[in-house]
């Protein structure tokens, strides 16, 4: 389909808006990198203290630089005007938190993504309706819009936290993180979903790869909650723009499983004093890390094949 804007066919502003949001990020890192906080290093993750005294809150910059991209080139509507302003404000929480001090508390940092996913969903019922596709049956479900709230909050909390805990090997999140938006594209493209947010994931992806061109190991700085934290954001927003939310299962199951497992953990033993996974570190790519001997460019290859592979059987699945 061709659009105009301003008398120009879209794809070509499509075309250079991609090009401009990665050569901006580029430019950003390179002239802006010696004004983000210090990393302290991290106590708890192996070979943490490799990172000490890298710049760290990159996300700010590549978090802006999309922002900026999608306000000049994206087809712009409220719904998602409002989004940007709430990835910004995710990733704000996660940039003060980078550059305090003293950490915020755990507490804290989850009832602000609390309160985040709860806008969310908010806004999504608002401009969409509760019913989704289930891509792999090919069946259609409408959720009561209530419980349907519920779940967008889990999904996006989730998303957020689960994120977040994956950032810990040098470009690991980053990449399991675009091929989980370019794996909803391709959803997108083949269930026949025209969404202006579609536009967005291309964006998003290359001003992530923007920052990968830096975080590529042995990385030069690191993009801390900053970017881990509005990654996740855009990923569970990418899960409902899709229509096909529990997708997300799939395309992000490695993500899941590498920060999800040691939410878990954390969560059985400090609530219930129930202990698993005791031979297991958490998060994973530590404990491969660690215990399997994996360098940091066995961890990211292996991961993102992993997810690589579960992402296009998928798609496979729901392409016959």
């Amino acid at each position: 389909m061709i659009n105009l804007i301003n008398g120009i066919d879209f794809s070509v502003v499509a075309f250079i808006g991609i090009l401009f949001a990665f050569a901006l990020t580029c430019v950003a890192i390179a002239k802006l990198e010696k004004f983000l906080p210090r990393d302290l290093g991290r106590a708890f993750a192996h070979d943490g203290t490799l990172s000490a005294g890298k710049p760290r809150g990159a996300g700010i910059i590549f978090i802006f630089t999309f922002a900026i991209a999608a306000v000049l080139f994206a087809q712009m509507n409220v719904e998602i005007a409002i989004y940007l302003i709430l990835i910004i404000v995710e990733m704000l929480t996660g940039y003060f938190d980078d550059a305090a001090e003293k950490p915020w508390g755990e507490y804290l940092k989850g009832f602000l993504d609390l309160a985040v996913a709860v806008v969310v969903a908010l806004v999504y019922l608002h401009y969409n309706t509760s019913t989704i596709v289930i891509a792999l049956l090919g069946i259609t479900v409408t959720i009561p819009p209530v419980l349907f709230a519920i779940l967008t909050v889990v999904l996006v909390w989730a998303a957020i936290n689960v994120t977040n805990c994956t950032d810990g090997v040098d470009g690991l999140s980053g990449t399991l993180a675009i091929i989980s938006m370019i794996s909803f594209f391709a959803l997108n493209t083949i269930m026949g979903v025209e969404d202006d947010f579609n536009y967005l994931i291309l964006l998003f992806a290359v001003s992530l790869l923007g920052y990968l061109w830096y975080n590529a190991t042995p990385s030069k700085l690191l993009m801390g909650d900053a970017g881990s934290r509005a990654m996740g954001i855009f990923l569970a927003i990418v899960a409902l723009k899709s229509g096909c939310p529990l997708m997300f299962l799939l395309f992000a199951i490695v993500i899941i499983l590498d920060g999800g497992l040691g939410l878990i953990k954390v969560a059985l033993l400090r609530f219930l004093k129930i202990h698993i996974l005791k031979n297991t570190r958490t998060p994973l790519h530590d404990h491969v890390r660690k215990n399997k001997e994996w360098s940091n460019a066995q961890v990211v290859f292996r991961f993102a094949i992993i997810q690589i592979i579960v992402s296009v059987a998928a798609i496979y699945a729901v392409m016959i």
